[in-house]
């Protein structure tokens, strides 16, 4: 069967495209930006990748004729503060499309709507909802509450709180009750619905068989990690100090904590669990869903992560328009070494970030995370979403992955922290076997240039101190 799948490059996306490749299914994928989609290895014959932007309506032509089903799981909650009118222009976009096309089912992830007064989020997925529930297509609806597994946002923000803080001084909306229900029962309802006409034309509330206020599930993650906690609510925490302290505790971005926030006011408990015995599928419960994603991040098995999303940064850029790095009017530092061992040096670079850190005094590179989160910035808690693989469109710490070509030994990196100006850092190893090593800056005006030479004697320890280490025993300095 031929499928379209929107949010491709998604948290949700990138978990079913597998799942369906593997049922046997021809896949369209919708991306915004074609450089920022890998197709899962050995499954590239199986893929067709469309460059659509849903915002942009002629773009949607290049979604081609025969699409029986379709998935929707375009989401802009955390981009920009007008989200939910953006939601709004890419549901009709999509609608009027998936309607010329013909197409037979529409499957749609929103969020629990069981209460009259919605937060602005929980607003925008149901009024979502109307617009494409008006297509003459029909229309599969689920409605989750707090998706948990390795890499959702929930369970990384969860996981900050409780590693980080053996007691809390937390927000009142951690009373609030809710039902979360594990990532791989999301993908297995998504996949059961596809073609079942008893789900035509319905929506579904979708949650595991716990129902627990915020608290209740941070101290059910503690207890299942043996970790002993405290938490202390009050009622004098605003909306906005929640966001903030939110913020400055995880890794989220502000704009993102601030949704939350906002939505984690709102109950969202199923009114009851029909689709669950429609279908057939016995969800996990909270403590399963918390072991199973350990059991991933231990195993190295991340298959997709929250900080990913290009929402998850400061900017939104499109990858493409970045990969050539400029040369006029910028600043550069550039260092290069002949190395006896290319491949041991690509393997170190490849690993660059995250838990293993920068090579070379990485206290002081936690320390501009530490600058950086608190003028507004991504901060160093990002990470890396795996240990041992990079991918074009990944985060890496306050980085973006602009291009991550192993074959062609070259990994650049386009700066996400707060900055007067735009940064680059490249390594790159030659036919010759040297690494090159290159931080590119684009001054703003003459901030950007006071800021740069400003740290000048920094980059010549910095940056001097890491190709020495990445390059291990270098032959000769070029």
């Amino acid at each position: 069967m031929k499928i379209l799948l929107t949010g491709a490059t998604g948290y949700i996306g990138k978990r079913l495209l597998p799942r369906l490749i593997a049922q046997g299914h021809e896949l369209f994928c919708c991306v915004r930006d074609r450089s920022r989609f890998t197709a899962p290895p050995g499954m590239q014959g199986a893929v067709q990748v469309l460059e659509v932007d849903f915002l942009h309506r002629p773009s949607l032509d290049a979604i081609p004729q025969g699409i029986e089903c379709a998935y929707y799981l375009v989401h802009s909650m955390s981009s920009s503060g007008e989200f939910d009118e953006m939601e709004s222009t890419s549901a009709i976009n999509f609608r009027d499309r998936m309607d010329a096309l013909n197409v037979k089912q529409v499957v749609y992830l929103s969020g629990i709507v069981n209460k009259e007064t919605l937060s602005r989020h929980l607003a925008s997925r149901k009024h979502v909802e109307d617009l494409l529930a008006s297509g003459r297509f029909s229309l599969t609806t689920l409605r989750a509450g707090i998706i948990v597994g390795s890499g959702s946002a929930s369970f990384e923000i969860i996981r900050d709180l409780v590693e980080k803080l053996p007691f809390m001084i937390a927000p009142a909306w951690l009373s609030t009750r809710c039902q979360p229900i594990g990532i791989s029962d999301v993908i297995e309802l998504l996949l059961r619905c596809l073609k079942n006409e008893a789900t035509y034309d319905r929506s579904f509330d979708i949650g595991g068989p716990d129902i627990m206020t915020y608290k209740e599930m941070l101290l059910g993650y503690a207890d299942a990690r043996g970790l002993k906690r405290a938490i202390v609510t009050v009622p004098v925490m605003t909306p906005r100090l929640s966001s903030y302290w939110l913020y400055f505790v995880t890794s989220t971005s502000f704009t993102l904590a601030r949704n939350l926030v906002n939505s984690m006011k709102v109950e969202v408990v199923c009114r009851n669990n029909e689709i669950m015995q429609l279908l057939k599928l016995q969800p996990r419960n909270f403590n399963a869903t918390i072991l199973a994603a350990f059991e991933a991040l231990e195993q190295n098995s991340l298959l997709s992560s929250w900080k990913d999303s290009m929402v998850s940064g400061r900017l939104n850029i499109h990858l493409a328009d970045y990969v050539q790095v400029p040369e006029f009017g910028c600043l550069c530092d550039q260092r290069s070494l002949t190395v006896a061992d290319p491949e041991a040096v690509l393997e170190r670079i490849w690993r660059i970030g995250g838990d293993r850190g920068w090579y070379y005094l990485n206290w002081l590179w936690r320390l501009r995370g530490v600058f950086d989160k608190a003028f507004g910035g991504v901060g160093l808690r990002r990470g890396r979403t795996s240990a041992v693989s990079l991918h074009t469109g990944e985060c890496l710490d306050f980085w973006r992955v602009l291009l991550a070509d192993r074959g062609g030994r070259r990994l650049l990196l386009f700066a996400e922290m707060k900055l007067p100006g735009e940064a680059w850092l490249e390594f790159r190893i030659d036919d010759k076997n040297i690494l090159h090593q290159t931080a590119t800056f684009r001054p703003r005006g003459l901030w950007g240039r006071i800021y740069w030479y400003t740290l000048v004697p920094l980059h010549q320890i910095i940056f001097g101190g890491m190709i020495r280490r990445i390059a291990g025993n270098p032959t000769q300095e070029v």
